[in-house]
């Protein structure tokens, strides 16, 4: 297993230097290769898809996600891009819009709600390179110790902040916020029954989490949303810095979760095929449901 981590690793260094264009072709064929191979993630994008949108036919499901690992294999291809090329060719690729500053300006400590776009680690490494707060964020640890050390390491070669395994307790990430540090949080993933609700998402009861509202009610966090999309061929990377809601969180933390689904949706039907189809957004099911993966 190490040996094959090590073989993709060397791949990503051998291929980053490449012009972006070329990287594209390549990611793309990985892709397809990933659509023809991946049996089990196609199924589990499929479903996802037909789930959230009812109204396509099985052709048009099927088109969006063999698109869908086009832009798969390209995130996966460009990773060595983000984690070791030079921080000025970085800042030509990736076209920020917005307040990206909000953080470091802010007397009060920001929260970014950055759904699972394929191109999550773009806005990543825009949090880092073109504002100067602090960052911290949640990780979840991998299974191969040489791809989890690689990604670690890719993701903080800024010195820019720190990510906290989610094994761990809370307590570190709330400390670094309280000192002023930004929190980069990912909303969007089923962690199971704990600490979530079970509120709509595109019209299905999906487990989402409580704690990006009530860390933000309990920490006065500013809350701004952040959306990362990848641009055709070599065009590079938009990362969009939205206004920050001023009317979230509220008292009631599981209609913020419902909120924050809802504008989830809407970002997820300008950009459908980027979005993170391959993950079992509705694997948690409500007490006596069968699973809708089966």
């Amino acid at each position: 297993m190490s040996v094959g981590a090590k073989l993709g690793i060397g791949l990503l260094r051998a291929v980053y230097r490449l012009p972006l264009g070329v990287q594209a072709a390549i990611g793309q064929g990985v892709g397809a290769l990933m659509h023809a191979l991946a049996g089990s993630r196609r199924r589990i994008a499929l479903r996802n898809v037909a789930l959230c949108f009812p109204h396509m036919d099985v052709a048009e499901r099927r088109r969006l996600v063999r698109e869908h690992f086009g832009w798969l294999g390209r995130s996966v291809m460009e990773r060595g891009l983000l984690w070791y090329a030079p921080v000025e060719r970085l800042k030509r690729l990736i076209h920020v819009e917005g307040d990206v500053t909000l953080a470091e300006r802010s007397q009060r400590p920001v929260m970014w709600l950055v759904p699972h776009f394929l191109a999550l680690d773009v806005a990543g490494v825009a949090t880092q390179i073109f504002q100067a707060r602090k960052v911290g964020s949640i990780y979840q640890a991998q299974s191969n110790p040489v791809w989890d050390a690689e990604i670690r390491k890719g993701r903080l070669r800024f010195d820019q902040g720190q990510v906290f395994p989610r094994s761990d307790t809370a307590l570190p990430l709330v400390r670094a916020i309280r000192r002023g540090w930004a929190f980069f949080n990912l909303p969007d993933m089923d962690f199971g029954r704990r600490e979530a609700a079970f509120v709509p998402f595109f019209g299905v009861p999906a487990a989402t989490l409580l704690a990006p509202s009530k860390m933000a009610r309990a920490l006065d966090m500013v809350v701004q949303p952040v959306v990362a999309e990848m641009l055709p061929g070599g065009r590079g990377y938009k990362v969009k810095f939205l206004p920050a809601w001023d009317d979230w969180p509220t008292d009631n933390p599981e209609a913020d979760a419902a909120r924050m689904n809802r504008w989830i949706e809407e970002q997820i039907r300008h950009c459908p095929a980027q979005y993170l189809w391959v993950h079992k957004r509705f694997k948690t099911r409500p007490e006596g449901e069968a699973s809708l993966y089966a």
